[in-house]
């Protein structure tokens, strides 16, 4: 084999081998593209989009809360969120980082947020930092460009403009937790979304809440959002006229000012419910966009409970208001009439114990009007021993005392003591003195100011018993009316127009009188009705002074009325927690609500 030859064979072989690389290499190739076009292309063209296109859901603007007359209770205002988009996007440290410099945040906290969105849907920012200022709003949005899938959201904030004046029946909101996410009835929310905590709030939850919307649209290689594909506008929810007089709302939260306890009022015609005010109060803003620890443990440690709704949540002996229920037995039982009388010494006396009335000399001869009209126990004792425990019960019941009014938000039914219901409860016979002291509101028994307005209602409305209401209509976002709520009469207390007409002179008496317990409460030129109660909280020294005992010891303080006498409009609860005398500490509240708002309506 010649030189020329040798170099030849070398050169094809090393051309065979270089032909076979180039085949090698490009079988590979074509290898890739099979997986990349064909086995793993639906994937990748996802990805692809994923890319491009992005997802975002648009929170639906709740329904608005009004009062009777159109003022706006509850409404929303622009709240700014920064959120991260999952879609797309892989955890970026050098995002999460400048992100987290920004917003003032701790890296640790960001990453913690993204890893632990599992039971968000896919397409549902993660929100980072909500509610935030307008510096770093304006910082995120200048650095745009070094925060690819990072988002400004804009959320509808809840605001209540009554502040704490409205909270407990408006309710206020909280963020929905992951035990509630796996109840059916939440199977439409997800992670971050905000439901009802109490009030109306959370009574109408799903007629409030309103539909969220979608927006799709595509983005540059560097998240910035280029043009809007497609979407679909929110649906906002409905919205919610309640009964409530938002003037007399704002001056009967002003008149109970730093006092605890609890106002009603309430049309005595139809069971609508004007103004409801309970304290302390809390303020329902806090919660809009989640309550800070600090703010919740103030609420949840203070001794005297501001979440408590106390006009229907708060059980209290009704003290000498009861006294209305032991005459009204005692007439219907036709133990006594108007006219039959008791001799008030200071005190009544059965076995060996004595009884005490509040007036330590005795009231002397009194018949049934003198005794409502100056509240005196001993005539009262005498009553409720003739009449008997189990006579007590029943007629209590008929005006729902002890039970629950059928008010839309969540109540306490209170309790009516019977000697069976003793028995059952303690395995012992009823004792006859127990009998004296229900007689005149104490012992056992406890009920809501809510129940205590419903009795005076009905007294002063001829004997109708009222479903208390709150919510007048609901109308849709167009302004349509979808649902009216009308008065709810459940029943006409089966008690003779007779009774009814003494119980109601007899309460005139109260405050008209100059020996009234009430005429604290009188209003020149207008005819109001009423009855003052104390209710003791412990056993206490007749001659012990306020001063001396401690705040928690000191007796409850009510008063209940309605006006005008002879065509009410209004009826009205106080409860002032250990505030004393119901004439001195409640009737002068009752006054000024009753003059409120007749003034405002132009009847007095």
């Amino acid at each position: 084999m010649n030189f020329d030859q040798e170099i030849t064979q070398k050169l094809s072989q090393r051309l065979r081998f270089l032909s076979f690389i180039i085949i090698i290499f490009f079988l590979v190739i074509l290898v890739r593209l099979w997986d990349l076009q064909i086995l793993r292309g639906d994937y990748f063209w996802r990805l692809s989009e994923g890319n491009r296109i992005k997802l975002q859901e648009i929170s639906a603007p709740r329904g608005i809360i009004f009062d009777r007359n159109g003022v706006i209770l509850a409404d929303n205002t622009p709240s700014f969120d920064i959120s991260y988009l999952r879609q797309g996007a892989e955890e970026n440290e050098e995002v999460i980082f400048s992100l987290a410099e920004i917003l003032n945040l701790d890296p640790s906290y960001i990453i913690s947020k993204i890893s632990t969105s599992n039971g968000l849907s896919y397409y549902k920012p993660i929100k980072i930092k909500e509610d935030v200022s307008r510096q770093e709003l304006s910082l995120v949005e200048f650095n745009k460009l070094n925060l690819p899938n990072v988002i400004v959201e804009v959320f509808p904030k809840r605001n209540y403009p009554l502040s704490g004046a409205g909270a407990h029946i408006i309710g206020y909101l909280g963020e929905i937790g992951e035990s509630e996410l796996k109840l059916s009835e939440y199977s439409d929310y997800s992670l971050g979304d905000f439901i009802g905590r109490c009030g109306v709030e959370k009574v109408f939850e799903r007629e409030l809440r309103g539909k969220s919307g979608w927006l799709q649209f595509e983005v540059d290689v560097l998240g910035r959002k280029r043009s809007v594909l497609s979407s679909v506008s929110p649906l906002p929810g409905k919205n919610l006229y309640l009964t409530i007089d938002s003037d007399l709302q704002q001056y009967v939260d002003k008149l109970l000012g730093k006092k605890n306890g609890v106002i009603i009022a309430m049309n005595p015609n139809n069971g609508e419910i004007l103004a409801f005010v309970s304290h302390p109060s809390f303020n329902p803003n806090l919660f809009s966009r989640g309550i800070s620890l600090n703010d919740w443990l103030e609420l949840k440690n203070n001794p005297h409970h501001p979440l408590t709704n106390k006009g229907i949540q708060g059980l209290y002996p009704p003290g000498s208001l009861f006294k209305i229920i032991t005459a009204i037995a005692g007439l219907e039982e036709g133990k006594i009439t108007p006219e039959t009388t008791f001799y008030c010494r200071g005190y009544y006396r059965l076995g060996g114990r004595e009884y005490k009335c509040w007036k330590k000399g005795g009231h002397g001869r009194l018949n049934l009007y003198d005794a409502i009209e100056q509240s005196c126990d001993s005539y009262f004792y005498w009553l409720g021993r003739l009449v008997g425990i189990d006579s007590l019960a029943y007629y209590a019941k008929l005006f729902n005392l002890g039970k629950k009014t059928g008010f839309i938000l969540n109540e306490k039914p209170g309790l009516i003591p019977t000697k069976a219901w003793k028995e059952k409860k303690f395995n012992t016979p009823w004792q006859e003195g127990e009998t004296l002291s229900v007689a005149i509101g104490q012992s056992f028994l406890l009920v809501t100011p809510l129940q205590m307005l419903v009795l005076i209602s009905a007294i002063a409305n001829g004997g109708e018993i009222y479903v208390p209401q709150l919510i007048k209509k609901i109308e849709d976002n167009q302004g349509n009316i979808e649902k009216e709520f009308k008065p709810n009469c459940i029943s006409q207390v089966p008690i003779s127009p007779n009774t009814i007409r003494v119980i109601r002179n007899s309460l005139l008496r109260v405050v008209q009188s100059p020996n009234g317990t009430g005429k604290v409460a009188q209003i020149e030129g207008l005819e109001l009705a009423g009855k003052t109660g104390t209710a003791q909280v412990v056993g206490l020294s007749l001659n012990k002074k306020v001063s001396e005992v401690p705040y928690c010891l000191r007796d409850h303080a009510w008063f209940i009325a309605f006006a005008p006498f002879e065509n009410p409009k209004i009826s009205v609860v106080v409860l002032v927690e250990h505030g004393g005398f119901g004439s001195t500490a409640a009737g002068p509240i009752a006054r000024e609500v009753i003059k409120y708002y007749l003034k405002k309506i132009g009847v007095f």
